[in-house]
């Protein structure tokens, strides 16, 4: 598969068929295998193989598959799928780390990623410092020669900060210490991570890999050291392992996930243009205007901006409030990457139980909105937005 292009891959990487000899993917739901004998059993719970199994929290065929597909996508030795996002991050964070190391992480970060950060780890005896994600000069100064692992969203939400993959990656490894890089705004179609000097990828699967609302998913890849021998052991003895169902309905959002991130990644230039410069808008945020600040390192790192254009109303919360109100397209709600539009108050939801200061320092305003992209017409979704505004 190594010579076939990304959405090839997507489509047939991974497949495992039953003597049955299926099209679409089984869905195997078990919790537990059988053995022919007791030596088996005895066997495969000292070392199972690639494509032996032993209860579906170690591993499962169907979401073998899934791990298999978006590993070769990524270009990475192995995977590990989970729950959910949040489980993806949580392994990749606890599961390498003890009490007594020291973490460096970019300071805008999804909320329940600063909460994993600045909570969970520290109440277990590990020292998080925050840093300016785009300042290089700041990550410099952070890092120690005792700094066990970095992490950063590399683009970020829900200001859309670019970090320099290749930057961070350079000074964090001169000390020793693991690149952890959450990928999903920039999507595994649009950027090679690895290739910019990650050690872990983390995805929530949620987004634009499933991309239509069903399952909640997450998946971590890396080396089949890290992933086998660090990150396996915490996650199948904590419980974070992704369901069989899941990962099917995932390998199927696999088949498209190619066609719809190109889909919405036109459908954001398009909006992102539109509202550039609009009288009601303070700011408009896209890695692919040449306004946003790290536009230039967006270019180089990725292939496409992203799917997802952020803007500030003047008019603040009430503002804000009353042009969602008025939307007739685009939903509500604190997803992003699905096929269908979706607008979000970051302030009031995604991002609310951080404080004020907090919020005002990592710039998200009162009247700022997340507003991802789906695969409708362009022109439907540039209207749509542009009366909204009119009746804000």
């Amino acid at each position: 598969m190594s010579d076939q292009k990304p959405r090839t891959k997507l489509v047939h990487a991974g497949t495992r068929r039953s003597q049955y000899g299926e099209v679409s993917e089984a869905i195997f739901l078990t919790q537990g295998f059988v053995y022919e004998n007791a030596e088996q059993a005895e066997a495969r719970f000292i070392e199972a193989g690639d494509d032996e199994f032993v209860y579906a929290r170690y591993g499962n065929p169907t979401v073998r598959m899934f791990e298999d597909r978006i590993a070769q996508l990524e270009g990475v030795e192995d995977a590990f799928a989970t729950a959910s996002g949040m489980a993806a991050v949580n392994a990749a964070l606890c599961a390498p780390l003890k009490a007594g190391d020291h973490v460096v992480a970019a300071r805008a970060l999804f909320g329940s990623c600063e909460y994993v950060l600045s909570e969970v780890l520290t109440r277990f005896g590990v020292e998080v410092d925050f840093v300016d994600g785009t300042d290089l000069a700041a990550w410099k100064a952070a890092i120690r020669p005792d700094t066990k692992l970095v992490f950063f969203e590399a683009l970020s939400n829900p200001t859309l900060e670019v970090i320099d993959i290749k930057g961070v990656s350079e000074l964090a490894h001169a000390v020793g210490a693991l690149v952890v890089v959450d990928n999903v705004f920039a999507t595994p179609v649009f950027q090679r991570s690895l290739d910019l000097g990650a050690d872990v990828i983390v995805y929530s699967a949620t987004k634009h890999i499933d991309g239509q609302g069903r399952v909640l998913g997450g998946v971590v890849l890396g080396t089949k050291d890290f992933i086998r021998k660090v990150l396996e052991p915490y996650i199948k003895h904590t419980g974070g392992a992704m369901s069989p169902f899941t990962a099917w309905v995932l390998l199927k959002g696999l088949e498209t996930l190619d066609l719809r991130c190109r889909a919405q990644a036109q459908n954001a230039i398009a909006l992102a243009q539109a509202l550039e410069g609009h009288e009601k808008l303070a700011s408009v945020i896209f890695p692919g205007l040449p306004s946003h600040p790290q536009h230039t390192l967006a270019q180089a790192q990725m292939e496409q901006p992203g799917t997802v254009v952020s803007f500030e109303l003047k008019g603040g919360r009430p503002a804000a409030f009353a042009f969602l109100n008025a939307l007739e397209i685009a939903l509500i709600s604190n997803n992003l990457g699905d096929a269908k539009t979706i607008a979000t108050h970051p302030a009031t939801t995604t991002h609310q139980r951080l404080s004020d200061e907090k919020k005002a320092m990592l710039g998200i305003a009162p009247g700022l909105i997340r507003f991802s992209l789906g695969i409708e017409d362009a022109g439907d979704l540039v209207a749509d937005v542009m009366q909204a505004l009119d009746r804000a």
